[in-house]
């Protein structure tokens, strides 16, 4: 029981969690095809609900950071896993569009705004002293990033052997079992000690210093990008190569590789943070993010380009994560953590909508995704500049007495 008190068993739980979560996200551009075929929608319908499910999550992110700022993070944890579950069993019993939406994009956006790396790595900042949140922070994103892995050959094999409504009532009782892990996360205690070394500060105080901020708009801005990024690569790559020729083995493994690659790349990002100035490696992983996005473009397609591509994106995926929610703490601290890094979050769900819903509509109307490939690029490399300017000194308050 002692080990289970541990920081070691908080990153790991947590990272199993966040794992999960992340995963069944990540996969849902397969169920994109099997979906739409046997309830006669189009992409555009079921790109909708993704997108609707990346907007919530964005606007229940800093509601969800607020109470978990308040009353600890376990509880959060717990009751977020149960409403996945919930999510995932009534989406594969959703017979309309409007249902899909509901399940799929209300109820699963909320649950992933309690689940994900905002309530993860708000407890984890506060459980871990500063000198070891690069280590947990990364640990943690590389756990997630196994998980995200492994739900890639499940997820199909499960589509292929039992049907997509079969995988998701699976995938829902795997989110279910992974509830009680929530109870490692105790930061209770933290979050009463930071309140103490921010006393005179209230969460409003905190929000409109935040707001103040040049640099907080800047990495709102920049998170944009990755989502409008991320969210049209995970619920449309496997279309997309589809319609190039290649098999659903092909998108599968793209899918695969970059949940493989994620795994060191967040826990490099994790490390380096602790090393180097976050908002240039943060303005570096966009630059390279857009390079790879570029260059997938414009070459000829084949196998090895495709999954190179996914290896790259894949290593630069979800590192931005680790590196601004470290930011952020830097700069504001980590009694309110969980509350600022979910309104920057709000920027990148805002993104993941338009990037998922605009690859849905813009297909449907052109039978094509180039315009959403030249968006992307051009969007990272605004990001890339974006983040350069900001100031990462931090704020000074006075102690109290």
């Amino acid at each position: 029981m002692r080990l289970l008190k541990t920081p070691l068993a908080a990153v790991l739980c947590g990272g199993v969690i966040m794992g999960l979560a992340l995963g069944v996200r990540h996969v849902q551009g397969l169920f994109m095809l099997p979906m739409t075929s046997a309830r006669g929608w189009g992409r555009e319908e079921f790109a909708l609900a993704i997108a609707l499910q990346n907007l919530v999550w964005g606007l229940a992110q800093p509601l969800t950071g607020m109470v978990a700022d308040r009353y600890g993070s376990r509880r959060v944890l717990f009751g977020a896993c149960a409403l996945y579950a919930l999510g995932l069993y009534l989406m594969a019993h959703a017979a309309t569009s409007m249902e899909l939406a509901l399940t799929g994009g209300v109820l699963i956006g909320m649950a992933l705004s309690g689940t994900a790396f905002g309530t993860v790595y708000g407890a984890l900042s506060r459980i871990v002293p500063p000198q070891r949140r690069g280590w947990a922070l990364g640990l943690a994103g590389a756990v997630g990033g196994v998980g995200q892995f492994a739900m890639v050959p499940a997820a199909q094999g499960l589509i292929t052997a039992h049907g997509w409504m079969a995988a998701l009532a699976a995938m829902a009782c795997a989110l279910a079992l992974a509830a009680p892990l929530a109870w490692t996360l105790n930061d209770g205690a933290a979050v009463g000690a930071a309140s103490s070394r921010q006393a005179g500060q209230s969460m409003r105080q905190a929000i409109r210093e935040a707001l103040a901020h040049p640099g907080f708009w800047l990495l709102n801005l920049g998170f944009f990008a990755c989502g409008f990024q991320l969210a049209f690569i995970a619920g449309h790559l496997p279309a997309y190569l589809l319609d190039k020729g290649y098999s659903a083995r092909t998108g599968v493994t793209a899918l695969a590789i970059v949940a493989l690659a994620n795994v060191a790349g967040t826990y490099a990002c994790g490390q380096m943070g602790a090393l180097y100035r976050r908002k240039r490696l943060l303005a570096y992983l966009y630059l390279i993010r857009s390079t790879a996005m570029l260059l997938f473009f414009v070459m000829p397609i084949s196998s090895a380009s495709i999954y190179l591509f996914a290896g790259a994106m894949g290593l630069t995926w979800l590192g931005t994560v680790p590196l601004t929610n470290g930011l952020v703490s830097q700069v504001f601290g980590v009694r309110y953590i969980s509350t600022l890094f979910g309104l920057v979050f709000v920027g990148h769900q805002l993104g993941g909508f338009l990037g998922v819903w605009l690859g849905g509509a813009l297909y449907d109307a052109t039978r094509s995704y180039e315009p959403m490939w030249a968006a992307s690029v051009l969007a990272g490399l605004v990001a890339a500049m974006l983040h350069w300017p900001i100031d990462d000194r931090a704020i000074a308050r006075a102690q109290p007495a």
